[in-house]
């Protein structure tokens, strides 16, 4: 370690003259100033005695620029007086020679309304007065009907602008000021505006004024008089102001009418402080007021600022001056900070090396230690006094391990290092032992020459047990997998790799990843609605896409799916379950339980089958409680047959029917006999045991025929029928048998309710409504209602209303109900009933269910069975 020897900048010294002598002690005190630059450091007082200097500079530099800026303000100003003052004269002058032609045309005007002039001699007055004013272009007489008597216009105006007897007022700012001067009586100026010179798209600036004419008490027209803007500014502004500065006219929206401005200069150039300011001044010319404006702007001659000499030799001395102290203050500085910084690396190093975790030792080329620092001594507990200048064996070697690590140390003396270090023990003070890693790199010295060995030491004991664990934590996740009953593989996303795969996967799929990708696919047909269980053989050649499985949506959004497929090679059901996960290396993967559910769903398939039978069970006890009602109404056509034969054989014996009356009676009895076979054909088809088959089906043909039967029982009990079907309702995707035997057990159950409440004949009713009804979370739906007026549902019973086996009837089985809620939830649709209140007292009951247009497809085959899949 290189040794550094701090060094105090010496305060500057101000020398003795030879000729000086010891001054004599007085008893004056020093004053305070003396006394505060005696208080301060010496490197305080170099820094003030080499700030001084600067700071004097920067003051002359500060007073030499004020006093140039005040100089430069005066003049300023008095430029700006002095263009105030000319164009207040060139005012005047604009002034007086408007209110000269104004009381020359008022004259004129005096004349006419005196009758002392004609037409002629007014065109000769005006003829005059244009030629003697240049800047007066035409005097025109205008009377009360605003048509031009007479006019009189320059040879120099445009040949499109000359005005003729008997035209009419054609500008609209004429016709404005004529107006107005007609309204006050008084002479007007009118606001400048553009007339075309007939020379391209040129135009001219032109200055009407109006002056009003009496006929006795009566308007009697004007005398107008025009003035080019240019002959204004060429003949009433005097020569000695157009030659000091630019002049202009301008209108009531700053626009330029006559004269020349000089080029703006940018308007961050303008803030500058060293560039000369414009100065100019405006003013409005009387008697027209804000409509025409004098601006006059002074030439920039002066060079201000930017021309003295005297300041430019003073700024340049200042900044020469001020560049070299500062010169000299910042090389003083940089060695005061090059002190300041190498104390800091030396004290931030001594303490980066304190603070180390990792112990440092330095040995020389034979072996010795020369340096450790804090941390080792800690790992070690020996001092850096007690191990600094051993040898080996060092006492922090374990005696089992003294001959491998001198060995070890030999190879470091010599060079032969590992680049990743090396494990070994050590033995503490107090005994205990401790793994560590050492590393080991050469010493070298400021010259480049290597003096020893630097070896770091890192306790690795944690680490060491960590990875025990996480060993043991791997074995036993492991262990868990291969014991599982189920399926589990993962795949990296768009890769062929297998990157785990449990025991189950391999006794049924083998070790490549092709399966667990087929399963991916087949589960995201199953998920889409389509069953299509194509599970291909390994040894075939038929490739599975890589990408198989892979979400439509952001992968953040997607979650873990459930599918069911069949897997003819192992003739086994399998509940696919996946889901993304982030692999150890960072990799998307995909991750595929597949559980085998055969046994549950062959119990399923034994399930659904008991249902049928329950179904058609159900049917023929409904059939059954429907005899006595049936056989009625069977017995009524039956009858009107037997009355047919009998009055036929009747009149036929007496010979007193003919053969179209002999037709007549036979068309009737097939009419009987065929509504007969109708009824006992509708009560076959309703009780005869079928497969479940979803049609689509019509809702109208599905209510008319389930009334066909309801009817029966209702007319028996005497109660009335009435139904209600909405227009344009959608076809259902249904079994209509099973449907039929909804409607048809809750409009028999209706009759019943009715029947044992002993409801008059007036309130013996029930409906049936079929209408459209959106539903959330379906969408398009049928709903079905069948309303009664029995005596509703007793709370106890509504609790336990589609409970198997419940009824309240004595005779009852108690699956009814439950068996028609279980059809319309296999047609995903919901059954509930509500009691009907009027007040307090229960006037009815309702029963309704929608069922879906388009049911949503269940995974795998729940619509079929297990056999058939498996056939």
């Amino acid at each position: 370690m290189t040794d550094i020897v701090r060094t105090e900048p010496m305060p500057l010294a101000v020398p003795m003259s030879a000729s000086a002598k010891p001054a004599r002690a007085v008893s004056k005190q020093p004053t305070w100033l003396v006394r505060w630059w005696r208080s301060q450091s010496p490197t305080r007082q170099n820094r003030f005695a080499l700030i001084a200097p600067l700071a004097a500079v920067a003051v002359f530099l500060m007073a030499i620029v004020a006093s140039f800026g005040y100089l430069r303000l005066e003049e300023m100003s008095r430029e700006q007086e002095a263009v105030q003052r000319d164009v207040e004269y060139a005012q005047q002058r604009l002034r007086l020679r408007l209110l000269e032609r104004q009381e020359q045309l008022m004259r004129l005007a005096a004349d006419i309304n005196n009758k002392q002039i004609d037409t002629e001699d007014f065109v000769t007055q005006a003829e005059s007065l244009v030629r003697q004013y240049p800047e007066l272009q035409s005097v025109v007489w205008i009377d009360a009907k605003k048509r031009i008597r007479v006019s009189y216009t320059s040879p120099s105006m445009p040949g499109l602008y000359v005005r003729l007897s008997g035209d009419m007022l054609r500008h609209q700012e004429t016709d404005t000021v004529y107006n107005l001067v007609r309204d006050v009586r008084q002479p007007m100026y009118s606001v400048p505006f553009s007339v075309p010179t007939g020379i391209g798209t040129q135009t001219m600036s032109v200055l009407q004024v109006q002056v009003p004419l009496a006929d006795g008490a009566r308007f009697g027209g004007v005398v107008m008089g025009e003035y080019q803007v240019d002959g204004l500014m060429r003949y009433g502004v005097p020569a000695e102001i157009t030659a000091k500065y630019a002049v202009a006219l301008l209108d009531d929206k700053n626009r330029l009418l006559s004269g020349n401005t000089s080029p703006k200069r940018n308007a961050a150039v303008r803030l500058l402080p060293w560039v000369q300011q414009d100065t100019e001044y405006e003013v409005p010319v009387s008697p027209l007021g804000n409509s025409l404006v004098l601006r006059a702007e002074a030439y920039r001659a002066s060079l201000g600022v930017i021309g003295s000499a005297l300041f430019w030799l003073v700024l340049v001395l200042s900044l020469m001056t001020a560049w070299l102290l500062v010169t000299a203050w910042r090389h003083t500085r940089r060695r005061i900070q090059t002190q300041a910084a190498l104390l800091q690396e030396t004290s931030f190093r001594r303490a980066m090396e304190n603070s180390m975790l990792t112990g440092m030792r330095a040995l020389d080329l034979q072996g010795r230690i020369t340096y450790v620092n804090p941390a080792f001594c800690q790992m070690t507990g020996w001092s850096e006094a007690q191990l600094v200048g051993l040898t080996a064996p060092f006492p922090y070697w374990p005696e089992d391990d003294r001959e491998m690590l001198a060995a070890r140390l030999e190879e470091e003396i010599s060079g032969r290092t590992t680049p990743g270090g090396f494990q070994v023990r050590v033995k503490h003070r107090d005994g205990s032992i401790f793994d560590a890693r050492m590393y080991v790199s050469p010493l070298v010295d400021g010259k480049g020459v290597q003096s020893g060995w630097m070896t770091s030491m890192t306790d690795i004991t944690e680490p060491n047990r960590v990875r025990k664990q996480l060993s043991e934590s791997y074995e036993r996740f492991t262990t868990v997998l291969e014991g599982l009953d189920a399926s589990v593989s993962v795949a990296p996303l768009g890769g062929d790799e297998l990157l785990f795969a449990n025991k189950m996967y391999r006794l049924w799929f083998g070790s490549k990843s092709k399966e667990h990708l087929s399963l991916v696919e087949q589960a995201g047909r199953m998920d889409s609605g389509i069953v299509q269980p194509d599970f291909k053989d390994s040894t075939s050649g038929d490739s599975v896409d890589s990408l198989a499985g892979l979400p439509t949506e952001e992968i953040t959004a997607a979650r873990s799916e459930n599918a069911e497929i069949f897997i003819p090679d192992l003739n086994k059901w399998l509940e696919v379950r996946s889901r993304y996960l982030n692999w150890t290396d960072g990799r998307l993967a995909q991750m595929v339980i597949a559980t085998d559910i055969t046994p549950r769903r062959m119990a399923e398939d034994l399930a659904a089958q008991q249902a049928e039978k329950a179904q058609s069970a159900s049917r023929l006890i409904t059939m059954g409680e429907m005899a006595s009602s049936v056989a009625h109404e069977l017995n009524q056509p039956l009858t009107a047959i037997s009355n047919y034969c009998t009055g036929m054989v009747s009149r036929i014996q007496g010979g007193q029917i003919n053969q179209e009356e002999m037709l007549a009676a036979l068309e009737k009895t097939a009419r009987q006999a065929q509504r007969a076979g109708q009824i006992i054909h509708r009560i076959r088809s309703f009780v005869k045991r079928s497969a479940p088959n979803r049609t689509e089906s019509d809702v109208s043909q599905l209510v008319s025929e389930a009334l066909e039967l309801a009817e029966i029982e209702l007319r028996r009990r005497n109660v009335r029928l009435t139904h209600y079907l909405a227009a344009r309702l959608p076809r259902l995707m249904v079994d209509p048998i099973l449907i039929e035997q909804v409607l048809v057990n809750l409009l028999k159950n209706a009759a019943e309710s009715i029947d044992n409440a002993n409801r008059p004949s007036n309130r013996r009713s029930v409906e049936l409504r079929a209408i459209p009804k959106q539903i959330d979370g379906v969408g398009e739906a049928v709903e079905f209602t069948v309303t009664d007026t029995g005596q509703g549902l007793a709370p106890e019973v509504m609790q336990r209303l589609f409970e198997a086996f419940f009824s309240t009837k004595a005779e009852g089985m108690g699956i009814g109900l439950n068996l028609c809620r279980s059809i319309v939830e296999s047609h995903q649709g919901r059954m509930h009933a509500e009691n009907l209140y009027n007040g307090d007292q229960v006037t009815g009951c309702r029963f309704s269910f929608w069922l879906p247009c388009q049911p949503v497809a269940y995974y795998g085959s729940r619509t079929g069975s297990f056999s058939a899949v498996q056939a």
